[in-house]
C-alpha cells in the first residue's frame, strides 16, 4: 500500500542520505518544535500517540513479506522517538507555565543527541527490541530510545540547574 510506504519514509526524510535515520530524526526534530508552538505539550503528546500508532500500522503493513523489515529507509520510527524525547522537555516547560513559543534550544538540543546516541548504541531494552527483527521491533526500539533520551534530558537538566539554585 502507498500510504504504508509514505509513512513509513515519512514523505521522503528517509530517502535522504547518508544516515536517513538521522535525517529522520531532525525532520522529526522541526516538527516537533513547530507542533510545540502551535499547541504546546498537549498537542505534541496527541501527535506523539497519532505517529507512534500510524507507524506500527505503516511498518507492518510495508515490510509484510520482507526478509529484513528493519530497512533504513524506514525512518517514521525515528520520528516516534523524537518526538517521545522531546515530550519530555515540552511537558517540563509546559508545566512551568511557559508560552508555547518557548522552547530553550538546550532541551531541544539535548532530546536529539540522546535519542541519537540511544537509537545507534541500542543499550538493553533499546537493543532487544531491535534483535525482534520484526516490524513490531522496528518501532519498539526508537520508543525505549526515545523514553531513555526523554529520562537523560530531564537528568542532564536537573544536574545542571540544581547546583544553580543552591
Amino acid at each position: 500500500m502507498i500510504m504504508a510506504r509514505i509513512l513509513c519514509i515519512w514523505f521522503g526524510a528517509g530517502l535522504l542520505r547518508p544516515a536517513p535515520g538521522t535525517w529522520g530524526s531532525a525532520v522529526a526534530l522541526v516538527l516537533g518544535l513547530l507542533i510545540h508552538r502551535i499547541g504546546h505539550f498537549p498537542l505534541l503528546a496527541l501527535a506523539t500517540v497519532a505517529v507512534t500508532l500510524a507507524g506500527f500500522w505503516a511498518v507492518r503493513v510495508h515490510t509484510a513479506g520482507m526478509a529484513d523489515p528493519d530497512r533504513s529507509e524506514i525512518v517514521i520510527d525515528e520520528v516516534a522517538g523524537q518526538w517521545l524525547a522531546l515530550l519530555f522537555p515540552s511537558f517540563g516547560f509546559w508545566l512551568m507555565g511557559l508560552p508555547a513559543e518557548t522552547f530553550p534550544y538546550p532541551g531541544w538540543l539535548a532530546a536529539f543527541l540522546f535519542f541519537r546516541l540511544f537509537d545507534i548504541w541500542k543499550p538493553w531494552l533499546v537493543g532487544r527490541a531491535d534483535r525482534r527483527h520484526d516490524a513490531r521491533g522496528v518501532m519498539e526500539d526508537d520508543l525505549w530510545a526515545g523514553l531513555f533520551a526523554g529520562i537523560a534530558t530531564m537528568i542532564a537538566a536537573a544536574a545542571f540547574h540544581i547546583p544553580m539554585m543552591l
